[in-house]
């Protein structure tokens, strides 16, 4: 990709992810990792960018989005998630799965091990751990996975670890940092309602995002002239 359409490429994500973002999200989607529509943009700006291409992009919208929309602004730490679900999306597309592994291991085993979540439901994580058992799949077999799974199912992979790569993030800030405790001043019994709430808001966000990015994946690498540079991946 040459800079000059790799910069405007960068430009048009930023300002995609900025408009999402702000946008607020249905009534039900209120709690949860996302409140707004950010999810979408994502894997899409993975997809599309480079890795960290994907992450300048996303950040500079996220960025951007908090300054217009004000949230609370503790939230600025926790949405550098976004820019890095995009880079592990790009990743996840390209293949590239060794660096993808070991920052799930670490992020997942870092909340597993703090003590504060073991007083939280240990099922409220289950598309997490769904994500972490396609991931090993993905590694141990990813030759013959990238030969096969063509086309939408590998938007939907990308999509898949992106997004959960981003949750994960949070979840690092917010319980193994224990930033509830001293930045929110949250009690464990509150935490443990979210969690609950999340196991089922946040699942369907995932399921939105995987939907949008099978069917607009191909016609964005397409529109963009992406999809000559990795065909191996673009074929359906």
């Amino acid at each position: 990709m040459d800079r000059t359409r790799s910069i405007a490429l960068i430009a048009v994500f930023a300002a995609v992810t900025a408009v999402l973002d702000a946008l607020p999200g249905l009534p039900q989607f209120s709690s949860g990792v996302w409140y707004g529509w950010v999810f979408i943009a994502i894997p899409l700006a993975g997809i599309v960018l480079g890795p960290w291409e994907a992450f300048l992009s996303v950040l500079i919208g996220v960025m951007v989005s908090h300054m217009v929309v004000f949230f609370d602004p503790y939230e600025y730490f926790f949405t550098i998630g976004a820019p890095v679900g995009a880079m592990i999306s790009s990743l996840v597309f390209r293949g590239r799965l060794r660096p993808v592994l070991p920052y799930y291991v670490a992020l997942l085993g870092a909340y597993l091990l703090t003590p504060a979540a073991w007083d939280l439901p240990l099922w409220a994580l289950w598309d997490t751990y769904i994500a972490f058992i396609v991931l090993i799949v993905a590694v141990l077999f990813s030759k013959r996975l990238y030969r096969i799974a063509k086309g939408r199912l590998t938007f939907a992979l990308s999509a898949l670890l992106g997004l959960e790569a981003d949750i994960l993030f949070r979840i690092l800030l917010f319980v193994p940092l224990g930033t509830y405790d001293w930045l929110y001043g949250f009690s464990l019994d509150f935490v443990r309602s979210v969690w609950v709430v999340s196991a089922f808001i946040t699942p369907i966000q995932v399921g939105i995002a995987l939907f949008t990015t099978s069917l607009a994946g191909g016609i964005l690498l397409k529109a963009t002239g992406v999809s000559s540079t990795y065909p191996e991946y673009t074929r359906a």
